[in-house]
């Protein structure tokens, strides 16, 4: 296998897609960017090209030295259905951080486990993105609220924010 640059298809507003972009500017790792539209065409990641790099069409899909690392959980969405969807994720991302507060209560210090980044801030920013998209009050939560501002702060969070990638469309352009 030919080592090279590692390939990153990804959706824009993707959380999954997110926490690896985050991850990959943590490491200071250099990629390159195949957008994957989840809508357009009926969803790009059913195309034939796609689905021979990638046989779970979904994003993201990492692309190092040959091997593709696949995962998405945007399939879940689909099957509760478009008339389900707000009340569900509103349900499921409140009743997750119900729990997650209560936690960082004895975990958190700048960010959620102490004042260093972890794999729990990486998830957390796109599931509180997550919770503003799908319009869940944030008041509840004042430690998720503080430690989502401290990582939006960092620079590898703001780089690989969905507002900033080169398929997001302009009118959700920062």
């Amino acid at each position: 296998m030919q080592a090279g640059k590692p390939v990153l298809y990804s959706f824009f507003r993707s959380s999954c897609s997110w926490r690896v972009r985050i991850v990959l500017a943590l490491k200071g790792i250099d990629y390159e960017m195949v957008p994957i539209n989840l809508i357009k065409d009926g969803g790009q990641q059913f195309s034939e090209e796609f689905q021979t790099l990638n046989p779970m069409k979904q994003v993201p899909a990492l692309k190092i030295d040959g091997i593709v690392i696949g995962q998405s959980n945007l399939s879940v969405l689909k099957q509760v259905g478009q008339e389900n969807q707000l009340p569900w994720a509103q349900k499921v991302i409140t009743s997750g951080f119900n729990a997650l507060e209560q936690i960082l209560q004895s975990t958190a210090g700048k960010y959620c486990v102490g004042d260093e980044v972890t794999m729990a801030d990486v998830c957390l920013a796109p599931q509180v993105a997550n919770a503003e998209r799908f319009k869940v009050d944030l008041s509840p939560y004042p430690t998720i609220s503080r430690i989502n501002k401290a990582l939006l702060a960092l620079e590898a969070f703001q780089v690989s924010h969905p507002c900033r990638q080169p398929d997001t469309p302009a009118e959700l352009r920062a």
